[in-house]
């Protein structure tokens, strides 16, 4: 008897577990394909709403610093209101601000309303990942991470190719229309997931929230600033260090407020704090390459964008691929420990064979290296989120997974600033010209002598990628130390 009234209920949630995973994996697959997508409609939006320079950058910008700053707070709201009420308030934000995107009259109408869409995709994605951990376990939560890795890594490798398909067929207006369709179904799929959220009964930390905000978002618009910047202005200055000392401030009110958004013992956790670091390096190892390598092959090269594309699908096939993998291999006795060092030091190495690059080289000159940082970025995202979650109580994971995704899209957004900056200064030194550096970087090599400018942006190239392989390096083995006492594997699952 008691097993016939059993087996219903545990139908009831094995079908709402696949519902909630499916709901998650569309976020996963929208969010990233956006943000490296709208990069192909920049031209068509400038053209059509006669805009240019820093109001059409901040269709990019302003997407990715909103989604950056509010990944923590969805994630801590979500805790307290519901993970489903917070996926589903995300996910309506989000179909707004696309929405008003397609239709949007001006270039300041199409700005506001991308940093409104920021803030529903960070809900999305926070709620999204807090569901997941609340919703499966064990090694059925370690597969449900690999498989959203993968959504992840085909959002991101797809993005820029199915943008240009869309803009090319529809145009940029339909083309946001048809990711707001695409965040309507996200919106009705709540309606079909179990909601969950922490027993405790606390308040929100406004102050918290708003003083995280305002520093994250002064920091991080201050180091997306550099890649213009001819040189470090005072104003810069002062944003950054106004910033910095929001976020200090940020850090004392959570040491003292009785419910704080971000529990700073997560980050006194030394295994959590590894999986953190190695979420930060995932950035550091694979999107640096995979955003700007393709401006190389076009402008040294001379190739097609669609051909530079195909090219990139020797690092993305991997990253799509190999998620699950990382999973089957935890999840049948692999160390984590192993495995994520393993990971980091592929993205080192494959980096560092990345030095063979040089004007002509052919697409199989670049297999090797590309293959290895797609193979190590492919293990790192299988068994990131699942392995740090599984060291949260249930109470805090809506926290947990904002921080992670505070981390990873953070990550992203200031690398990929830092390293234009970089090669930007080392241009203006090596071609003593500022404009001219600017207009090499971005893989504009007209001129008296083309071949010399390719030699310049070549040489600049190979000095960024020694600084992050070894980069990549130190964190593997920063990693590794962080995680020598992790306990054992079924301990780490309960």
């Amino acid at each position: 008897m008691t097993m016939t009234r059993e087996a219903p209920r545990d139908d009831l949630e094995v079908a709402a577990g696949r519902i909630t995973l499916a709901v998650v994996l569309l976020g996963a697959v929208i969010g990233p394909m956006l943000m490296s997508g709208t990069t192909v409609a920049l031209p068509d939006i400038g053209a059509d709403l006669d805009a240019s320079g820093g109001p059409l950058q901040w269709v990019v910008t302003g997407y990715f610093l909103s989604a950056a700053c509010f990944m923590l707070i969805a994630g801590s709201l979500a805790d307290l209101l519901g993970r489903r009420r917070v996926l589903r308030a995300g996910a309506l934000v989000y179909v707004a601000g696309t929405a008003s995107v397609a239709a949007a009259p001006n270039i300041w109408i199409v700005d506001v309303a991308r940093t409104v869409s920021g803030v529903g995709a960070a809900g999305i994605m926070a709620a999204g990942g807090a569901l997941l951990a609340a919703t499966f376990d064990g090694p059925a939560r370690t597969r449900a991470f690999a498989a959203v890795g993968t959504a992840a890594g085909v959002g991101l490798a797809v993005g820029p190719t199915a943008a240009g398909i869309l803009i090319g067929g529809l145009g940029w207006r339909a083309t946001f229309s048809v990711f707001a369709i695409l965040g309507s179904v996200i919106l009705v799929g709540t309606f079909f997931v179990t909601e969950s959220r922490s027993d405790a009964d606390v308040r929100i930390d406004w102050r918290g929230a708003v003083t995280f905000i305002a520093g994250l978002g002064l920091v991080m618009l201050a180091i997306t600033q550099l890649p213009g910047a001819a040189s470090i202005s005072p104003m810069l200055l002062v944003q950054f260090a106004a910033g910095a000392a929001l976020l200090l401030a940020f850090v004392l009110i959570e040491k003292r407020v009785a419910h704080p958004l971000l529990d700073l013992d997560l980050l006194r956790d030394r295994q959590f704090a590894a999986w953190c670091l190695a979420c930060a390096s995932l950035a550091l190892g694979s999107t640096a390459v995979l955003v700007t390598l393709p401006t190389y092959l076009q402008g040294v090269n001379g190739v097609s964008p669609g051909r530079a594309g195909a090219v990139m699908l020797m690092l993305t096939v991997p990253i799509i691929a190999v998620p699950s993998l990382g999973a089957r291999l935890v999840n049948g006795g692999a160390s984590p420990r192993l495995v994520i060092t393993a990971a980091l030091a592929a993205m080192a190495l494959g980096n560092a064979w990345l030095l063979v690059l040089h004007p002509g080289i052919s697409a199989a000159g670049l297999l090797g290296p590309l293959v290895t940082i797609g193979v190590g970025a492919g293990l790192a995202i299988g068994i990131v989120d699942a392995r740090a979650m599984a060291l949260v109580p249930p109470d805090r994971v809506g926290m947990a997974s904002g921080l992670l995704n505070t981390v990873r899209g953070g990550s992203n957004a200031v690398l990929l600033a830092l390293v234009g900056a970089v090669m930007v200064g080392l241009l203006r030194v090596s071609l003593g010209d500022d404009a001219l550096a600017q207009r090499v970087s971005s893989g504009d090599l007209r001129g008296p002598d083309p071949a010399l400018l390719a030699d310049h942006l070549t040489t600049v190239w190979r000095i960024t990628l020694v600084g992050i392989a070894a980069l990549c390096a130190a964190s593997a083995v920063a990693v590794a130390l962080l995680l020598r006492s992790v306990p054992s594997r079924s301990a780490a699952e309960n």
